[in-house]
C-alpha cells in the first residue's frame, strides 16, 4: 500500500512518512499520538484509560528505559551517544544534576556512561554477537496497516533477511520469562508484519547488566503467534473506546479472588 491513512484522518505516501520518521520529534511526536505501535499495543492490553493518558500526557522515562536506550546508542549510534550530557555527580538528586537536566532536558550521570560503554563494549567484543550486526542498516524505522489500522515501529539492526532486537536484562537466565512478561512477542509479530520478515529471521541478543553475559534468542511460532493474538486483542479494546465511542468510565476489570 502506497498511502498511509493515520489516525487523525490524514493521509501520506508511505515514502514521505519513512523519510518524516527520521526524524525523532516527529517519530515520537505526532506518529506517537497518530499511529499505533508495540508500546501502544502494551498499553491498551493493561487498559484503555492507561493509553489515552499516555498518548495524550506522555510518560516520564524510567531509569531502565533511559540505561536501555543509552546501550542501545552507544552500539548502533555512537555519535548520539558522544553528544549526550554526562554529569559528573553520585546522585541525580544533587543540586549540579537538577540545574544541568533543567538546562539540558536529557542528562546522564557519568556512572551510567560507563555502565552503558561496560555492556556495549562486552557486546563488540564477542564475536557471535558482532557477527549478527555486521554489515547491517541500524535504526530503521517502517510504518504500515495492520488490521486496518497505521503502525510504526524502528527495527535496531535490520538487514535483508533478518530482524535483530538489542535488550539488556537483569539475570540472562530468566529472559524467557521476562520476554513474555514484557510482551516481547508483541514486538516481533508487529515487526515481522512491517518489515516483511518470516518470525524465523527474529531474533534478539540480550545482555546481562550484572555478568555482561550475552545471550541470542530465536523466535518460536508459538510466540510469534502469542504476539498476534495479543495485537488483535488490544485492536478489540482500540476500537470498543476509541473507534465505537464506547464510554471510557464504564471500563473496568473484574475477576473472582
Amino acid at each position: 500500500m502506497d498511502n498511509i491513512k493515520l489516525l487523525n484522518g490524514e493521509t501520506f505516501s508511505k515514502k514521505n512518512l519513512l523519510e518524516k520518521m527520521k526524524d525523532d520529534e516527529f517519530y515520537y511526536g505526532y506518529l506517537g499520538k497518530n499511529a499505533l505501535s508495540s508500546s501502544s499495543i502494551k498499553l491498551l492490553l493493561d487498559s484503555p484509560k492507561k493509553y489515552k493518558y499516555v498518548t495524550e500526557y506522555g510518560s516520564e522515562q524510567t531509569n531502565a528505559l533511559a540505561a536501555g536506550w543509552l546501550f542501545h546508542t552507544c552500539i548502533l549510534e555512537p555519535e548520539v551517544f558522544n553528544s549526550q550530557i554526562f554529569v559528573d555527580v553520585q546522585s541525580k538528586n544533587t543540586k549540579a544534576y537538577k540545574l544541568a537536566k533543567k538546562e539540558h532536558g536529557k542528562v546522564f550521570t557519568i556512572k551510567e556512561k560507563h555502565q552503558a560503554e561496560r555492556l556495549a563494549d562486552a557486546f563488540l567484543r564477542n564475536e557471535h554477537a558482532l557477527q549478527l550486526i555486521s554489515d547491517c542498516e541500524f535504526e530503521t524505522p517502517a510504518i504500515g496497516m495492520i488490521g486496518g489500522y497505521p503502525f510504526r515501529g524502528k527495527a535496531d539492526v535490520l538487514d535483508s533477511y533478518r530482524i535483530i532486537d538489542l535488550k539488556t536484562t537483569s539475570d540472562l537466565k530468566a529472559f524467557p520469562y521476562s520476554a513474555r512478561k514484557y510482551r516481547y512477542d508483541v514486538q516481533v509479530y508487529l515487526y515481522c508484519e512491517l518489515f516483511n520478515k518470516p518470525y524465523e529471521e527474529f531474533k534478539f541478543i540480550a545482555v546481562d547488566k550484572s555478568s555482561c553475559d550475552i545471550g541470542i534468542y530465536d523466535v518460536s511460532e508459538e510466540f510469534y503467534n502469542q504476539g498476534k493474538a495479543k495485537v488483535l486483542q488490544a485492536l478489540e479494546t482500540f476500537e470498543t473506546f476509541f473507534i465505537n465511542g464506547a464510554d471510557l468510565d464504564s471500563y473496568c476489570i473484574k475477576g473472582t479472588l
